[in-house]
């Protein structure tokens, strides 16, 4: 771990330091709360968009303020200002402690702020606030012109440039502090083709916690070339036959099917509400003993990870599933404190004005002792999918139903015809259980993932290629 410090820079940036943030706290345990924090944000953010093989559009924005949390028991107070002056957050103060209830007594905090220790996973090489407009709209030029020369069928291309850089300051009434600075970078491409009267579509993305330093040639011909090459095996695509079937599932992308049919299953809020269908089901076997399900805010300038949470908790990989065996939930401080063990860091918010909630982070399956080739292989008739568009989850039940944008079939152990629109439907913890190959090829996608849970928030999936036994299939009859 890094030496604990904590960017005094922030204090005028948000007109406040140690000693206001002191008064803040008492303010808000006023009313005999159990715990407090403050949470601190600035964030500036860029977006460059490109239509008509011109960019069009350039927007700026800044979001600034304050939230501030009060917990008692199971109650918890949250009111936010986006204003920091003093008198403000006072008020915002009161609020939350009303929310949260209670009757007035006396407040001892801390004497001294502790600085919370952690790594930077995500250091900037080249701030963007050091580039103008011209130098990233350079890039997005180069990704348009990628394109172009892929195919002679384009008549549309959709491109977007996104940088955002986020100051956070943090103080809670255990006498813990911290300061962040959270870059964030994504680039986008959305292709459309013409082939005499059929038209097709195909996005590609990119996005990491980077400076300046994100964009590239390298980048921009990667992203183009997926683009142009995803949408032209489009053309040769039809839909698959319908009906249950063994289903592989490519690596990288469909961890986007693990996040949501089985992640937030993991997330302790559903559990502890008894929400979820694995709420008793800690300690116990619920699929192959070679599937180790992570979520980590480890991983370097991934979209998910983060240095702290918004709660003052270290980023850290969580093994959700060790072994086959379901080993952890994604704890926030609430969720920890109910079931008596530590908080793993996932406590996350969209934005000041929101109050953290337990959320993944970049959320993956681990490596398994397997080739994609033997899953393959193995599947007399099946399908292979490698790229979803979206999906619908039930959180109590599991059941999902996901759009798959491309795929093949899977005919005699070979991949022959490619495949698209169709849709693969299950439960999440029946699929976990029919799993029975898990291959060697991790990938954890860099695209533009962001979960929705009444609040946004940026993440990463991903996973090997896996097989899994029997999955409903839309198609067509045959």
């Amino acid at each position: 771990m890094n030496t604990p410090t904590i960017d005094t820079s922030f204090f005028p940036l948000f007109g406040a330091g140690e000693h206001e943030a002191r008064r803040i706290l008492e303010a808000a345990l006023s009313k005999g709360g159990d715990y407090a924090d403050i949470f601190f944000e600035h964030t500036v953010s860029n977006d460059l968009s490109l239509r008509d093989g011109e960019v069009n559009s350039v927007r700026s924005h800044i979001d600034f303020g304050a939230g501030i949390r009060v917990l008692k028991g199971d109650r918890t107070g949250y009111a936010f200002s986006e204003s920091t002056r003093f008198e403000d957050l006072m008020k915002a103060a009161a609020t939350a402690a009303e929310i949260a209830g209670g009757t007035a007594a006396a407040v001892t905090l801390p004497e001294n702020c502790t600085p919370v220790s952690y790594t930077d996973r995500y250091p900037v090489v080249s701030g963007w606030e050091e580039h103008s407009i011209v130098e990233k709209k350079h890039y997005l030029l180069m990704l348009r012109d990628f394109i172009n020369r892929g195919s002679d069928r384009i008549v549309s291309i959709t491109g977007n440039l996104g940088d955002m850089l986020t100051r956070v300051l943090f103080f809670n009434s255990l006498g813990e502090c911290f300061s962040d600075t959270r870059p964030m970078a994504r680039m986008s491409a959305t292709v459309v083709m013409k082939n005499g009267s059929r038209m097709e579509n195909f996005y590609s993305s990119r996005s990491y916690r980077k400076g300046f330093e994100f964009l590239s040639e390298e980048m921009a011909a990667s992203l183009a070339d997926e683009a142009v090459k995803g949408c032209m095996r489009l053309f040769e695509a039809n839909r698959p036959p319908c009906g249950e079937m063994p289903v592989v599932m490519g690596a990288g992308g469909s961890g986007i099917l693990l996040h949501e049919a089985i992640g937030h299953s993991f997330e302790a809020d559903f559990n502890r509400k008894g929400v979820s269908i694995f709420s008793d089901r800690m300690g116990k076997q619920v699929c192959s003993p070679d599937i180790n399900i992570v979520d980590d805010g480890t991983l370097p300038h991934f979209r998910g990870s983060v240095n702290v949470d918004d709660e003052g908790v270290p980023g850290q990989k969580t093994y959700m599933v060790r072994n086959g065996i379901l080993n952890s939930y994604l704890h926030d401080r609430i969720s920890a404190r109910h079931y008596g063990v530590a908080p793993t860091g996932n406590g996350r918010r969209e934005s000041f004005r929101y109050m953290p909630i337990p959320r993944m982070r970049s959320t993956y399956m681990e490596n398994g002792p397997a080739t994609e080739e033997d899953l393959i292989r193995s599947v007399k008739k099946g399908i292979y999918v490698d790229n979803f568009a979206n999906g619908q989850v039930q959180i109590g039940a599991g059941d999902f139903t996901f759009y798959v944008k491309s795929g093949y079939l899977i005919e005699d152990g070979r991949l022959t015809r490619p495949v698209k629109d169709t849709n693969i439907i299950g439960n999440g913890p029946e699929a976990l259980a029919s799993i029975t190959g898990v291959a060697d090829n991790l990938i954890v996608d860099d695209g533009t993932w962001t979960c929705g849970k009444g609040q946004y928030c940026p993440v990463s999936c991903g996973m090997p290629s896996v097989l899994v036994s029997k999955l409903n299939v839309g198609g067509i009859n045959e």
